[in-house]
């Protein structure tokens, strides 16, 4: 393998890609995002990249160099990242606020952006139409191809792939995609100066950490229909999949059609998640340090804090961390797309209390895998700050833990990438 190639190549089999599709926007005629049978999307390179093309991914790709933030100087801007404010809120529109995954406010923003604001469009991930169980990334331009996104999908997907749509828009768009996502296209705005002028508005969603596929076939095995049943006995087709939505914080879903019926299979968010998907994430997510959408203009998370009822349609934790996100925020209250009140924001602390260990946690994970000669993804100072506030137990926990990942799954060989569907090993 010739060594013009190194950087996609070392990135991929240190298991640093997050998926993020960066790379693709900064090189689209060398670089495009495919399925891995193991994993996730990852870059596959068309022919050679030059030494040029291998500084771009140097400067640009968030799993070798993260972009600046704002210094954290408070115990929650380093927990939290930069926080402008805090707010509680839901999509006024109750058909919004019960089909989306937590009251619906990142469809409501969105759907601000185009019909008040008049953006182009919003860049987004939706279900596959002719595969549910698969993601595509879309640039929306009205209301209905937006609403066909609303919900969680707890699979692979690539906002970076549609970046490039963003920059030959003929106007401002809304870019709405997991924390990585978010890194990833701020960090390509810097070298694409039309992606930046169009870039309008970013939103990122709160993230635990993304599925491989295998996840998605598990639940999926949990979730098929009974066959032994005699309305039920003739083979069905999965028709779509929800991971979320319908009420918060919503069941797991799947509907299967036959020519003579359809039915609906579901399990909890609690178990579908607890016991099925989680397992499946993607090695990368345990050493991310941001799992908030420390980038982006808006972050959107579930408030955890509030009991769960019976009839919850759903509520969102809403944090502003620009100008331009707060002075959207407000701007969408006024104009009645969303209800919402202001939190203080040491309420981060009380509504996701795993996602504050987590980034604790990888600083350990990186100090384990650094001390075996391994690559980690880079670390910021407010990750050891998090570190240092776990118990001595978690401590211990996220490097020995490390070590005994590494050996039992043998992460301390270089990763060879098999691509699904493709038939190509690299």
């Amino acid at each position: 393998m010739k060594g013009n190639r190194n950087v996609i190549d070392q990135v991929r089999s240190n298991r640093l890609c997050n998926g993020c599709g960066a790379c693709a926007a900064l090189l689209p005629e060398k670089i495009t995002m495919h399925e891995t049978e193991d994993e996730n999307l990852r870059p596959k390179v068309k022919g050679n990249l030059c030494a040029k093309d291998n500084e771009k991914i140097k400067r640009h790709c968030p799993s070798l160099t993260l972009p600046e933030l704002p210094s954290a100087t408070t115990p929650v801007d380093k927990a939290w990242g930069p926080i402008i404010s805090v707010w509680e809120g839901y999509a006024t529109d109750d058909a919004v606020r019960y089909q989306g995954s937590s009251g619906g406010v990142t469809t409501a923003l969105a759907l601000f952006g185009l019909e008040e604001n008049k953006m182009h469009g919003v860049l987004h991930v939706r279900a596959d139409e002719d595969d549910p169980t698969r993601n595509k990334t879309v640039l929306s331009q009205d209301k209905d191809s937006l609403l066909k996104g609303m919900g969680s999908r707890y699979s692979p997907a690539s906002i970076g792939s549609g970046l490039r749509d963003v920059a030959d828009a003929k106007g401002p768009c809304v870019i709405i995609g997991k924390p990585c996502d978010i890194a990833g296209a701020n960090s390509a705005t810097q070298a694409i100066p039309q992606l930046a002028e169009n870039t309008g508005l970013t939103i990122s969603i709160f993230c635990a950490g993304v599925p491989s596929h295998q996840g998605t076939t598990e639940l999926l095995k949990y979730l098929k229909p009974d066959l032994t049943n005699e309305l039920t006995s003739e083979k069905k087709t999965l028709s779509s999949l929800d991971y979320r939505g319908e009420g918060w914080p919503g069941m797991m879903r799947a509907r299967w059609k036959s020519p003579k019926a359809t039915i609906q299979t579901q399990t909890s968010y609690q178990h579908g998640w607890g016991e099925l998907l989680q397992k499946h994430r993607q090695w990368r997510c345990h050493v991310c340090t941001d799992h908030t959408g420390e980038y982006a203009d808006i972050s959107i998370g579930d408030p955890w804090q509030n009991p769960i009822s019976e009839n919850e349609k759903g509520r969102s934790l809403i944090v502003a961390r620009t100008q331009r996100g707060l002075a959207f925020l407000k701007a969408c209250h006024s104009a009645g797309y969303i209800t919402m009140k202001p939190q203080n924001s040491d309420i981060l602390f009380q509504a996701q209390p795993n996602i504050f260990a987590t980034k604790g946690a990888v600083w350990g994970r990186s100090l384990a895998l650094k001390s075996l000669g391994l690559k980690a993804p880079p670390l910021t100072w407010p990750s050891f700050w998090c570190w240092l506030q776990l118990p001595l137990r978690n401590k211990i926990t996220s490097i020995l833990g490390t070590y005994k990942r590494i050996v039992k799954r043998r992460y301390y060989r270089p990763h060879q990438t098999k691509w699904w569907r493709l038939g190509l090993s690299g």
